[in-house]
Protein backbone atom coordinates (compact mmCIF):
# COMPACT_ATOMS: atom_id res chain seq x y z
CA UNK A 1 0.00 0.00 0.00
CA UNK A 2 2.80 2.36 0.86
CA UNK A 3 4.50 1.81 -2.52
CA UNK A 4 1.22 2.40 -4.33
CA UNK A 5 0.65 5.62 -2.40
CA UNK A 6 4.12 6.88 -3.29
CA UNK A 7 3.56 6.00 -6.93
CA UNK A 8 0.24 7.82 -6.89
CA UNK A 9 1.89 10.88 -5.41
CA UNK A 10 4.61 10.79 -8.06
CA UNK A 11 2.03 10.48 -10.84
CA UNK A 12 0.06 13.40 -9.39
CA UNK A 13 3.22 15.48 -9.06
CA UNK A 14 4.18 14.71 -12.65
CA UNK A 15 0.71 15.74 -13.82
CA UNK A 16 1.03 19.04 -11.96
CA UNK A 17 4.43 19.67 -13.59
CA UNK A 18 3.00 18.91 -17.05
CA UNK A 19 0.06 21.27 -16.44
CA UNK A 20 2.41 23.97 -15.11
CA UNK A 21 4.68 23.70 -18.15
CA UNK A 22 1.71 23.69 -20.51
CA UNK A 23 0.27 26.77 -18.84
CA UNK A 24 3.64 28.47 -19.08
CA UNK A 25 3.84 27.69 -22.78
CA UNK A 26 0.52 29.48 -23.25
CA UNK A 27 0.94 32.38 -20.82
CA UNK A 28 4.63 33.27 -21.27
CA UNK A 29 4.33 34.37 -24.93
CA UNK A 30 1.41 36.63 -24.00
CA UNK A 31 3.41 38.20 -21.19
CA UNK A 32 6.42 38.75 -23.46
CA UNK A 33 4.21 40.19 -26.22
CA UNK A 34 2.65 42.55 -23.70
CA UNK A 35 6.07 43.78 -22.60
CA UNK A 36 6.95 44.51 -26.23
CA UNK A 37 3.71 46.25 -27.16
CA UNK A 38 3.02 48.16 -23.95
CA UNK A 39 6.10 50.05 -22.71
CA UNK A 40 5.77 52.13 -19.57
CA UNK A 41 3.68 55.24 -20.22
CA UNK A 42 5.06 58.44 -18.66
CA UNK A 43 2.67 61.35 -18.91
CA UNK A 44 4.07 64.86 -19.17
CA UNK A 45 3.83 67.12 -16.15
CA UNK A 46 5.18 70.43 -17.41
CA UNK A 47 4.09 73.44 -19.43
CA UNK A 48 5.30 73.85 -23.02
CA UNK A 49 8.72 75.51 -23.36
CA UNK A 50 8.95 79.14 -24.46
CA UNK A 51 7.79 79.82 -28.03
CA UNK A 52 5.81 76.55 -27.95
CA UNK A 53 2.07 75.93 -27.91
CA UNK A 54 0.35 72.69 -26.95
CA UNK A 55 -1.44 71.05 -29.85
CA UNK A 56 -3.20 67.78 -30.55
CA UNK A 57 -2.27 66.30 -33.91
CA UNK A 58 -4.35 63.75 -35.80
CA UNK A 59 -2.37 60.55 -36.27
CA UNK A 60 -3.48 57.43 -38.11
CA UNK A 61 -6.60 56.90 -36.04
CA UNK A 62 -5.08 58.16 -32.78
CA UNK A 63 -4.70 61.65 -31.26
CA UNK A 64 -1.11 62.73 -30.69
CA UNK A 65 -0.31 65.17 -27.89
CA UNK A 66 2.40 67.59 -28.94
CA UNK A 67 4.04 70.99 -29.08
CA UNK A 68 4.44 73.30 -32.04
CA UNK A 69 7.34 75.70 -31.44
CA UNK A 70 8.07 78.83 -33.44
CA UNK A 71 11.47 79.85 -34.71
CA UNK A 72 12.98 83.18 -33.81
CA UNK A 73 12.45 85.28 -36.92
CA UNK A 74 11.42 83.85 -40.27
CA UNK A 75 11.61 80.03 -40.11
CA UNK A 76 14.23 78.41 -42.32
CA UNK A 77 12.99 74.83 -41.91
CA UNK A 78 11.12 72.56 -39.51
CA UNK A 79 12.70 69.98 -37.23
CA UNK A 80 10.40 67.18 -36.05
CA UNK A 81 11.60 65.48 -32.87
CA UNK A 82 10.79 61.81 -32.22
CA UNK A 83 11.44 60.42 -28.74
CA UNK A 84 12.51 56.96 -27.61
CA UNK A 85 10.55 54.09 -26.09
CA UNK A 86 8.88 54.77 -22.71
CA UNK A 87 9.66 58.49 -23.11
CA UNK A 88 7.61 61.52 -24.17
CA UNK A 89 7.93 64.91 -25.87
CA UNK A 90 9.50 66.41 -22.76
CA UNK A 91 12.91 65.19 -23.91
CA UNK A 92 12.67 67.61 -26.85
CA UNK A 93 13.18 70.62 -24.56
CA UNK A 94 16.94 70.80 -25.16
CA UNK A 95 16.48 70.60 -28.93
CA UNK A 96 13.88 73.36 -28.80
CA UNK A 97 16.17 75.63 -26.78
CA UNK A 98 19.00 75.10 -29.26
CA UNK A 99 17.12 75.20 -32.55
CA UNK A 100 14.40 77.85 -32.31
CA UNK A 101 16.98 80.67 -31.84
CA UNK A 102 18.72 79.41 -35.00
CA UNK A 103 15.60 79.90 -37.10
CA UNK A 104 14.01 76.44 -36.94
CA UNK A 105 10.41 75.65 -36.17
CA UNK A 106 10.29 72.54 -33.97
CA UNK A 107 7.46 70.04 -33.62
CA UNK A 108 7.56 67.41 -30.88
CA UNK A 109 4.86 64.94 -29.92
CA UNK A 110 4.21 61.82 -27.86
CA UNK A 111 4.32 58.69 -29.99
CA UNK A 112 1.24 56.45 -29.96
CA UNK A 113 0.87 54.48 -26.71
CA UNK A 114 3.25 56.94 -25.04
CA UNK A 115 2.82 60.00 -22.87
CA UNK A 116 -0.52 61.73 -23.38
CA UNK A 117 -1.18 60.37 -26.88
CA UNK A 118 -3.78 57.78 -27.79
CA UNK A 119 -3.20 54.22 -28.88
CA UNK A 120 -2.83 51.00 -26.94
CA UNK A 121 0.19 49.41 -28.60
CA UNK A 122 3.64 50.51 -29.73
CA UNK A 123 4.44 48.98 -33.13
CA UNK A 124 7.94 50.50 -33.51
CA UNK A 125 7.28 52.24 -36.81
CA UNK A 126 4.61 50.09 -38.48
CA UNK A 127 1.81 52.53 -37.61
CA UNK A 128 4.04 55.28 -36.22
CA UNK A 129 5.30 56.24 -39.67
CA UNK A 130 1.68 56.72 -40.73
CA UNK A 131 1.12 58.97 -37.71
CA UNK A 132 4.17 61.00 -38.72
CA UNK A 133 3.00 61.36 -42.32
CA UNK A 134 -0.26 62.89 -41.14
CA UNK A 135 1.58 65.25 -38.80
CA UNK A 136 3.82 66.40 -41.66
CA UNK A 137 0.68 67.51 -43.48
CA UNK A 138 0.43 70.29 -40.87
CA UNK A 139 4.03 71.52 -41.08
CA UNK A 140 4.22 75.15 -42.19
CA UNK A 141 7.92 75.67 -42.96
CA UNK A 142 9.77 73.37 -45.34
CA UNK A 143 12.17 71.66 -45.72
CA UNK A 144 11.65 69.10 -42.96
CA UNK A 145 14.41 67.44 -40.91
CA UNK A 146 13.59 64.44 -38.72
CA UNK A 147 15.59 63.86 -35.55
CA UNK A 148 14.97 60.81 -33.39
CA UNK A 149 16.48 58.79 -30.59
CA UNK A 150 16.20 55.00 -30.27
CA UNK A 151 12.59 54.19 -31.24
CA UNK A 152 12.28 57.70 -32.68
CA UNK A 153 15.33 57.20 -34.88
CA UNK A 154 13.88 53.97 -36.22
CA UNK A 155 10.55 55.66 -36.98
CA UNK A 156 12.34 58.56 -38.71
CA UNK A 157 14.23 56.21 -41.02
CA UNK A 158 11.14 54.20 -41.90
CA UNK A 159 9.21 57.39 -42.66
CA UNK A 160 12.01 58.96 -44.70
CA UNK A 161 12.01 55.99 -47.08
CA UNK A 162 8.41 56.79 -48.04
CA UNK A 163 7.93 60.53 -47.65
CA UNK A 164 9.73 62.85 -50.09
CA UNK A 165 9.00 65.88 -47.93
CA UNK A 166 11.78 64.76 -45.57
CA UNK A 167 15.07 66.49 -46.44
CA UNK A 168 17.43 64.92 -43.86
CA UNK A 169 17.48 62.57 -40.87
CA UNK A 170 19.47 62.47 -37.63
CA UNK A 171 18.98 59.11 -35.89
CA UNK A 172 20.64 58.21 -32.60
CA UNK A 173 20.79 54.59 -31.35
CA UNK A 174 18.39 53.20 -33.92
CA UNK A 175 17.73 49.47 -34.19
CA UNK A 176 18.16 47.79 -37.56
CA UNK A 177 15.03 45.61 -37.39
CA UNK A 178 12.51 44.78 -34.68
CA UNK A 179 12.88 41.01 -34.72
CA UNK A 180 16.64 41.19 -34.14
CA UNK A 181 16.63 43.80 -31.39
CA UNK A 182 13.70 42.25 -29.53
CA UNK A 183 15.34 38.81 -29.69
CA UNK A 184 18.61 40.25 -28.38
CA UNK A 185 16.81 41.95 -25.52
CA UNK A 186 14.81 38.85 -24.53
CA UNK A 187 15.86 37.27 -21.21
CA UNK A 188 18.57 34.65 -21.61
CA UNK A 189 16.35 31.95 -20.07
CA UNK A 190 13.68 32.34 -22.79
CA UNK A 191 14.03 29.54 -25.37
CA UNK A 192 14.02 30.48 -29.05
CA UNK A 193 10.65 28.84 -29.64
CA UNK A 194 9.01 30.90 -26.94
CA UNK A 195 10.46 34.10 -28.40
CA UNK A 196 9.03 33.18 -31.81
CA UNK A 197 5.60 32.54 -30.29
CA UNK A 198 5.79 35.88 -28.51
CA UNK A 199 6.20 37.64 -31.86
CA UNK A 200 3.19 35.78 -33.26
CA UNK A 201 1.15 36.81 -30.22
CA UNK A 202 2.27 40.44 -30.58
CA UNK A 203 1.33 40.48 -34.27
CA UNK A 204 -2.10 39.04 -33.47
CA UNK A 205 -2.79 41.54 -30.70
CA UNK A 206 -1.55 44.72 -32.42
CA UNK A 207 -2.44 43.76 -36.02
CA UNK A 208 0.99 44.40 -37.51
CA UNK A 209 3.88 42.57 -39.18
CA UNK A 210 7.05 42.32 -37.08
CA UNK A 211 9.27 41.74 -40.10
CA UNK A 212 7.92 44.85 -41.83
CA UNK A 213 9.48 46.97 -39.05
CA UNK A 214 12.93 47.29 -40.56
CA UNK A 215 14.95 50.53 -40.66
CA UNK A 216 17.71 48.64 -42.47
CA UNK A 217 15.32 47.76 -45.29
CA UNK A 218 14.08 51.35 -45.35
CA UNK A 219 17.67 52.62 -45.54
CA UNK A 220 18.12 51.05 -48.97
CA UNK A 221 15.48 53.49 -50.31
CA UNK A 222 16.81 56.64 -48.61
CA UNK A 223 18.89 58.99 -50.76
CA UNK A 224 18.73 62.10 -48.53
CA UNK A 225 21.49 62.97 -46.01
CA UNK A 226 21.44 60.79 -42.89
CA UNK A 227 23.55 61.16 -39.75
CA UNK A 228 23.67 58.13 -37.44
CA UNK A 229 24.97 58.28 -33.87
CA UNK A 230 25.47 55.36 -31.53
CA UNK A 231 27.14 54.77 -28.21
CA UNK A 232 30.08 52.41 -28.65
CA UNK A 233 29.28 51.00 -25.21
CA UNK A 234 25.57 50.45 -25.87
CA UNK A 235 24.63 46.95 -24.67
CA UNK A 236 20.85 47.42 -25.03
CA UNK A 237 20.89 48.16 -28.77
CA UNK A 238 24.39 47.33 -29.91
CA UNK A 239 26.29 49.56 -32.38
CA UNK A 240 25.99 46.81 -35.00
CA UNK A 241 22.40 47.96 -35.55
CA UNK A 242 23.53 51.41 -36.71
CA UNK A 243 26.39 49.84 -38.68
CA UNK A 244 23.91 47.72 -40.65
CA UNK A 245 21.73 50.74 -41.37
CA UNK A 246 24.77 52.78 -42.39
CA UNK A 247 25.92 50.16 -44.88
CA UNK A 248 22.44 50.05 -46.43
CA UNK A 249 22.01 53.81 -46.87
CA UNK A 250 22.17 54.96 -50.47
CA UNK A 251 22.74 58.70 -50.05
CA UNK A 252 25.08 61.05 -48.14
CA UNK A 253 25.72 59.50 -44.75
CA UNK A 254 27.87 59.54 -41.66
CA UNK A 255 28.11 57.24 -38.63
CA UNK A 256 29.53 58.51 -35.35
CA UNK A 257 30.32 55.91 -32.67
CA UNK A 258 30.73 57.66 -29.32
CA UNK A 259 33.43 55.97 -27.16
CA UNK A 260 32.13 54.67 -23.85
CA UNK A 261 28.57 55.93 -24.33
CA UNK A 262 25.66 53.66 -23.42
CA UNK A 263 22.13 53.65 -24.77
CA UNK A 264 20.61 57.13 -25.13
CA UNK A 265 23.95 58.81 -24.40
CA UNK A 266 25.33 59.31 -27.91
CA UNK A 267 24.13 62.91 -27.95
CA UNK A 268 26.70 64.87 -25.99
CA UNK A 269 28.56 68.21 -26.08
CA UNK A 270 31.10 66.53 -28.36
CA UNK A 271 28.52 65.38 -30.92
CA UNK A 272 26.15 68.36 -30.88
CA UNK A 273 28.20 70.46 -33.36
CA UNK A 274 28.07 67.66 -35.93
CA UNK A 275 24.34 67.17 -35.33
CA UNK A 276 23.74 70.87 -35.90
CA UNK A 277 25.80 70.79 -39.11
CA UNK A 278 23.61 68.01 -40.51
CA UNK A 279 20.43 69.83 -39.53
CA UNK A 280 21.80 72.92 -41.29
CA UNK A 281 22.54 70.75 -44.31
CA UNK A 282 18.96 69.53 -44.31
CA UNK A 283 17.69 73.09 -44.06
CA UNK A 284 19.40 73.92 -47.36
CA UNK A 285 18.20 70.76 -49.13
CA UNK A 286 15.18 70.67 -51.38
CA UNK A 287 12.71 67.93 -50.56
CA UNK A 288 10.01 67.05 -53.07
CA UNK A 289 6.45 67.84 -51.90
CA UNK A 290 4.25 64.78 -51.78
Amino acid sequence: MRVRAIRALLVAAAAVVVLFVAAGELVAPRIAAGALLHPARHRLRRDPPGRCAAETFAGAGVPLAGWRCQAVGTPRATVVYLHGVADNRGSAAGWIDRLTPRGFDVVAYDSRAHGDSGGDACTYGYYEKQDLARLLDTVRAAPIVLVGTSLGGAVALQAAALDRRVAAVVAAETFSDLRTVATERAPAFMPTGLVRRSFVEAEREALFDVDAVSPVAAARQIAIPVLLLHGAGDVDTTPDHSRRVFEALAGPKKLILVPGAGHNHALSPDTWPEVERWIERGATSSATPR
